[in-house]
């Protein structure tokens, strides 16, 4: 690897002097309320939310695993960025109700449309998923992604991989603790125009050294991924496909698409900091614009690196990618190598930057989505009495635990780090279900008992853990005998398994429901569809105007083409 030149190093050096300086203004600023610190007053403009949700979700999953999806399977993973379109569900549908109700979090949702277990059972999952798979995997992969763009192995005798892992965590837990939700709202503005032109740089000297667009199409074009007849440019491939069946691929991502984007904290959160109705979904109109962006900016430069390797082999040379100690090519070093590669001095700052930008922003939404979510459902619960100001540094100490959790967590991760990172998308797949339904038909069908929900959610937990269970349990066990458990737990494909699983839950909510007590009209007004006032209908639909439609018209139609072109 090139080491990076004294011009990129003066970059870097501008980046973190406007980091600071953003910081310093927020920190200035004073945070009396948790309303303040977890959701910067609720005062957002929709330029600032829709950065902040992109922000928050273009992370190192990205950078190495969707480069690296790219690089290895081509399109296949495309389908879960395109479902970005989601985010506009979250404008059009959901965000009335979270702004009616006005909630903090998520699960303070759930105990105002069913009871208080549902809020604690989503909190318990929320928390738990967060510090195991989203804090430990950014973290984990940005050491890796720093190991390999500044090219240094060791540093004063440690590990250079923990020195960036820990100082990526510490750096970024000292702003959001000190700036609480504004500091990440703000630095989103700055580090979201950074990322991007990062990555359209990487991709267009990629194509540029390749020979263009059409020869990357025809070296991915030829090398088949199934025996079906599909090849690495096939976004919908066929059902037989062991990985991602097309009809199982539309289904599972669109489930898990609805939770993250409608109903997982960490995204809504962005949302609710919103002044009111019309920033809040202009805000997800812009995000969902945004979102277009990362499979041309992060999946395609990982299908130029494969294409660029395979010329190389080709042509008889020894490849572009490194390999790994089995001699395959390393797919997830796609992206680091393109940096390191094929980008010129200061341009390769500009980018180590955006790598930068992308690790903190979705680490700082994170340990503020994770401190939020312990200080309103469960401190503020056993103690409602609580001033406002203590709230605040409850917020900063829980951020701190994530935080050194989070960290804890990295040494068991790196001894299993392929593994865990093939099981990220089984967690969200069986985490996904059971959410999904509870808020589906609790925001569209009146007659959702609390029991209904919760019981919803309870069967959610249940069958994902034993999915999961039996994962590492088939996995590691060498003699296991088939049977219809190992079938329905452990051969069926993760994507079919999302898709009946989600069902199932359906079934249950709809069941309890029918059997329980149903809600009164007065808990669930303005909660549910159906129960909005003329006066809330009328302010509704002052929220939004013609541009509106047609921008989120445009989105749709841009996802169409996307699929009619990789198809």
């Amino acid at each position: 690897m090139q080491a990076l030149q004294t011009l990129d190093w003066i970059v870097i050096g501008i980046f973190a002097l406007l980091l600071i300086g953003i910081i310093v203004y927020v920190v200035k600023q004073k945070q009396q309320s948790s309303d303040d610190y977890f959701l910067g007053g609720r005062d957002a403009g929709w330029i600032a939310i829709g950065a902040s949700i992109f922000a928050s979700n273009i992370g190192s999953e990205h950078l190495i695993g969707l480069a690296g999806a790219g690089a290895s399977s081509g399109m296949a993973m495309a389908h879960w960025e395109i479902q970005g379109w989601m985010i506009l569900i979250l404008g059009w549908v959901f965000v009335p109700f979270y702004s009616r109700s006005m909630v903090y979090t998520m699960p303070e949702f759930l105990e105002r449309r069913y009871n208080p277990q549902s809020r604690t059972i989503l909190s318990v999952i929320s928390l738990i998923s967060y510090v195991l798979t989203k804090v430990a995997v950014t973290v984990y992969a940005g050491g890796l992604v720093f190991q390999q763009v500044f090219g240094i192995d060791e540093l004063w005798g440690i590990d250079f991989f923990w020195i960036a892992a820990i100082g990526l965590v510490l750096i970024t837990a000292l702003y959001t603790i000190f700036g609480g939700m504004k500091s990440v709202l703000y630095t989103s503005v700055l580090q979201t125009p950074i990322l991007l032109l990062g990555s359209l740089i990487i991709v267009v000297l990629g194509l540029k050294e390749l020979g263009g667009w059409n020869e990357m199409i025809k070296i991915a074009g030829a090398v088949p991924v199934n025996d079906y007849g599909d090849t690495m440019v096939n976004l919908i491939r066929s059902n037989k496909d062991q990985d991602f069946p097309w009809l199982g691929a539309l289904i599972g991502s669109s489930i898990i698409g609805f939770w993250y984007w409608c109903t997982d904290q960490y995204i809504v959160q962005r949302v609710l900091s919103g002044r009111n109705v019309k920033e809040a979904r202009r805000g997800t109109i812009f995000g969902a614009y945004l979102k277009l962006l990362p499979v041309f900016l992060f999946l395609i430069p990982g299908m130029i690196a494969f294409a660029i390797h395979q010329k190389h082999v080709g042509a008889g040379g020894e490849g572009f990618l490194p390999y790994l100690e089995n001699g395959v090519a390393n797919a997830d070093a796609a992206f680091p190598t393109l940096v390191a590669k094929l980008l010129p001095a200061g341009v390769k700052g500009l980018v180590v930057c955006g790598i930068l930008a992308a690790l903190m922003s979705s680490l700082a939404s994170l340990f503020n989505s994770s401190a939020m979510l312990f200080t309103i459902d469960f401190y503020k619960r056993i103690k409602p009495e609580t001033p406002e100001k203590k709230l605040v540094r409850i917020g900063q100490i829980a951020t701190l635990v994530v935080v050194i959790l989070g960290i804890l967590w990295i040494p068991i991760m790196r001894s299993v780090g392929d593994v865990l990172y093939t099981y990220l998308q089984d967690v969200q797949s069986v985490l996904a279900p059971g959410i999904a339904a509870a808020f589906l038909l609790g925001v569209t069908w009146k007659r959702t008992s609390a029991l209904g929900g919760m019981w919803g959610l309870i069967s959610g937990l249940i069958i994902g853990l034993t999915r999961l269970g039996a994962k590492v349990y088939y996995s590691t066990s060498i003699d296991a005998g088939e049977s219809l458990f190992k079938y329905l737990f452990y051969d069926l494909n993760w994507l079919f398994f999302c898709g009946w699983m989600f069902l199932v839950c359906i079934m249950v909510v709809i069941g309890v429901s029918l059997i329980t007590e149903a809600p009164s009209a007065e808990k669930i007004k303005g909660l549910v569809f159906g129960t909005s006032s003329k006066e809330e209908l009328a302010e509704e639909r002052h929220s939004w105007n013609k541009w509106d439609v047609i921008h989120s018209c445009i989105i749709l139609f841009i996802t169409g083409m996307f699929y009619w072109y990789f198809w």
